[in-house]
């Protein structure tokens, strides 16, 4: 299959990325253990390798180097990233471990490339069944391609890269509450929420997205709009100046102010933050105002 000849004598440990296993095995049964002992993960072949004697050298002084890890977790240990001159792809070499005290076998994992200031450089989901069964408290060699249409950037990271699991997909698109609407809004109110953030449109990796919840005008000609600020980036976004306008079924122009976030808003990753902007009467044009349907947009 061509692994062997990316893995060098030369080659050594750089980071690595460790998670409980709770965050990636929501379905599988892990046993409780001590979880202050360390646990020294042994180097396991996939069973269809035929491994030559002098690379069982080299995978053996690589994963004499893993440091120890503790129960019930897993571990993407990078080793190094070889560029493929004509497709420019990048072959990741990395151990694959578990602390896991029973074997385990994993689907679709996205997994990211961060370089040495934690800024991604690629990412790309892959099918952990290729890994083949990951036996108890093991490190398993892998190469990981991530194809020129994966990658971010026009180099290979320098030394402090990363290749690591994106928890943030895992865990899906969640309702993030402010601690202020946390603390007012009842039991019900906050599932219903969560229900509606369900059923809204898959975001695209970079996209954030404001989608109207709830608009009223007051009795003093204030509109007050409530908006999901929707984030779909890998990374938290702030806010801290908001100009907005809001469009009602007409299509009408019916408010329009910037609104400057103090403290800054910050939305975290893969989440969806509800909010409420009240426009001051003197920025509503009411009049014949439909707001049976309405839009919130950002204005430059």
């Amino acid at each position: 299959m061509g692994l062997f000849s990316f893995f060098k004598k030369s080659d050594k440990l750089g980071q690595e990325n460790t998670i409980d296993s709770k965050d990636l095995l929501q379905n599988i049964k892990v046993e409780n253990t001590n979880n202050n002992r360390d646990v020294v993960t042994k180097l396991s072949y996939h069973p269809d390798w035929e491994v030559p004697q002098e690379q069982k050298y080299i995978f053996n002084f690589l994963a004499n180097e893993l440091e120890p890890l503790k129960p019930n977790q897993l571990s993407l240990s990078s080793i190094s990233i070889e560029e493929d001159k004509r497709s420019k792809k990048w072959q990741v070499r990395a151990f694959f471990r578990s602390s896991l005290p029973q074997a385990i076998e994993l689907g679709e994992i996205e997994l990211f490339i961060m370089d040495k200031n934690d800024e991604l450089v690629a990412s790309k989901t892959f099918d952990f069944a290729a890994l083949g069964t990951i036996p108890a408290e093991s490190a398993r060699p892998w190469v990981f391609d991530f194809e020129k249409s994966t990658i971010k950037v026009d180099k290979v990271p320098e030394d402090g890269w990363k290749i690591a699991f994106n928890l943030v997909s895992l865990r899906g698109h969640q309702l993030e509450l402010d601690p202020s609407w946390e603390k007012q809004l009842p039991a019900a109110q906050k599932e219903e929420l969560a229900n509606i953030v369900k059923t809204l449109p898959k975001l695209g990796e970079t996209e954030v997205n404001f989608t109207g919840l709830q608009a009223k005008l007051a009795d003093n000609g204030n509109l007050n709009v409530s908006i999901f600020i929707r984030n779909g980036h890998n990374k938290a976004i702030n806010l801290e100046q908001l100009p907005l306008e809001i469009i009602d079924a007409t299509g009408k122009q019916i408010a329009k102010g910037s609104f400057k976030m103090d403290p800054i808003l910050t939305v975290q990753p893969n989440s969806t933050k509800p909010w409420t902007f009240i426009f001051p009467a003197e920025l509503v044009d009411a009049k014949d105002a439909d707001l049976s349907r309405w839009t919130a947009r950002v204005t430059q």
